[in-house]
Order: structure tokens, then sequence, then C-alpha cells
């Protein structure tokens, strides 16, 4: 059965490593095999970054990102969110049946007022409701979806559901989080901690050059070495090898782990190999990428065509829940 699959991500940063392996190369397979939404969401990032430095110059790069991994625009539909303003009129809507206390129990919006309480705005408030918005305005089955966002996902359900309930209609699938298995790969940060982020200072991004790569990986948190034999790796070392697991040659991997577990590792020569690796896995992409960026008439294309087709999808939606609702034409 073909899922209709819905994803977006936010204009405030270039993609990292661990956006490609952890999302952006399962999105490449979803195209192949379902109806897919890709889209930059220009709107969200404006809820914490209320004036970006660079707006115009952070979609393009993520744009271009997507197009340079893989992401086909003649196989899954690639749009601005902005391009789409039937988006704002369905987010308009279904905020008139969000409810105030509901919203704010959203452990983002906690977490997010806890960080910068000189930002509180509105829209971070209804955030969850501009993403159910997103998603349910092409009648999406499916939604690629993080940890992070799983309670979203879940608002979503309820919006749907909710809205279905009060019009006493069944109008609106309610989606599931798209599960990758085995197939979903975390890469963790250079900071010895968590995983790979815009904004933690942490990650390899995708254009990065490759003495920004070398630079990083060689300052990467690390520990002062094993004392015995089969010793358990610190958390710092077993990120790093976690990322060697993706980019490296197995026997590389199994080499460094040897002498990890017989005390003869040497750090800088592990770092050394990784960087390499990483060198070689991401340069094909950061080619495509300087590219596809000196290229605005391909770039104009690819996001003239996509917002017609979401706005196709989209306006069929928004028509057809106005006239639910009872707006109609006399």
């Amino acid at each position: 059965m073909m899922e209709t699959v819905v994803s977006g991500i936010r204009s405030t940063g270039k993609l990292h490593l661990g956006n490609y392996y952890g999302a952006i190369k399962n999105f490449i397979k979803m195209q192949n095999e379902n109806r897919c939404f890709f889209f930059i969401a220009d709107y969200h990032a404006l809820t914490t970054h209320p004036k970006p430095d660079d707006l115009h110059g952070n979609i393009k790069q993520i744009l271009a990102e997507y197009l340079a991994c893989g992401i086909d625009p003649d196989k899954a539909t690639l749009f601005v969110q902005s391009d789409v303003p039937e988006v704002s009129e369905l987010y308009l809507l279904l905020n008139m049946n969000a409810y105030v206390g509901e919203l704010e129990r959203t452990a983002s919006f906690k977490e997010k007022i806890r960080k910068h309480p000189d930002n509180i705005n509105a829209g971070l408030l209804t955030y969850p409701v501009l993403m159910a918005a997103d998603i349910i305005i092409h009648k999406a089955t499916k939604v690629p979806v993080g940890k992070d966002q799983e309670q979203h996902l879940e608002m979503t359900r309820r919006f749907a559901r909710r809205f279905n309930t009060i019009y006493g209609v069944e109008y609106f699938p309610e989606p599931d989080a798209y599960n990758f298995g085995m197939e979903l790969i975390k890469i963790p940060g250079l900071d010895g901690s968590g995983k790979m982020g815009k904004s933690e200072g942490n990650g390899i991004f995708l254009s990065d050059t490759p003495q920004a790569i070398r630079k990083k990986v060689m300052s990467a948190v690390t520990d002062t070495g094993p004392t015995e034999k089969g010793q358990e790796m610190s958390e710092p070392v077993k990120n790093l090898f976690s990322i060697m697991d993706v980019v490296s040659q197995k026997e590389v991997t199994d080499h460094f782990r040897e002498k990890y577990f017989s005390c003869e590792i040497r750090y800088g020569d592990l770092k050394k190999q990784l960087a390499e690796d990483l060198i070689v896995s991401l340069t094909p992409i950061r080619e495509k990428l300087n590219e596809i960026l000196a290229d605005n008439k391909y770039l104009a294309r690819v996001v003239k065509e996509g917002g017609e087709k979401a706005r196709e999808s989209a306006a069929r939606t928004v028509r057809e829940v106005r006239e639910i609702i009872g707006y109609r034409p006399f």
C-alpha cells in the first residue's frame, strides 16, 4: 500500500551528518515507495528566530542540500512552507479547536520558555497546531518523527480526530509515525554527549570543507585512554566509534576496536582515519551542493514546480474543509 508521507525541516541552519544518515537517506528510499511531501519549514523557524539574519539564504541552503543528498523533485514534492498559503488558513481553522491548556503542557513549549523566557510568543505556543496543519493538509498517513517530536505527532492525531468528531465526518486520517526500525541511525555529536545538532556546536555539516572536517574531528572530545584490557568505552569514545561505523570500512573500525580493547589505541590515529573517511563520504555531496547553489534557475524551477504540486493538494483539502465547516458560496 502506498502511504502519503509528510516531513519538514526548519530553515535555521545547514544540514549535518545526523540529518543525512538519520533521516534523509531514509527519505530517499521513501520517495521511491510512497507519495512524499518534503518541505522547508520557514514559518516554524520564526517561532524561535523571529528575526533571522538571512531567511532567504537559509531556505536556499536547505533546499540545495536536500537536492544534493538525493531527494528527487520528480519523485517527491519538494517545496517551501511559505509558498503554500493554504497551510496558514488550515492552521487558523485548527486553532479554533486547540485549547490553551493542552498547548501549554507540551514538553517542547515548556523547554523553549525555560531557555528563551524573553521570547514566549503565540507562534511558539501553537507550534503543534501549525505542525498538524502541515501534515493533515496533505492527508498524510505516515510521518517520520524523532523521539522529541512524538508528542507533537500525537497532538496532530488528536486535532485530526477532534475535527472529525466535531463535524461528524471521517475526513482526516490519523497519521502514524513512520517506523524506520533497524534502519534508523542516530549520529552522536563530537562533544561527547547527546546527538549531533545545529545549535550545540558538535556537528559535521554536509557543506564542511575537508579542512573544517579535520579540525573538528581532531578537537573531538575523548578521554585518557583505557587502562586495562576489555575496559568499557566512555561515552565520548563510543560516540567516535558510532560515527566511524557509518562512514568507515568494517575492517577499519574492527582494527581500531581491537586496538582499544588491547590498550594500544592512539586517539590521534583514530581521529585522522575518521576525518579522512568523513571527507571521502561527504565530498561528493559537498561538490554537488556547490553546483546546485550556483544554479539559481534550477532552484527556482524546483521551488515553483514543488509549490504548485503542494498547493494543488493543499487547496483541495482547504476547499473541502471549508465546506464541511459550513463556508459555502451563495
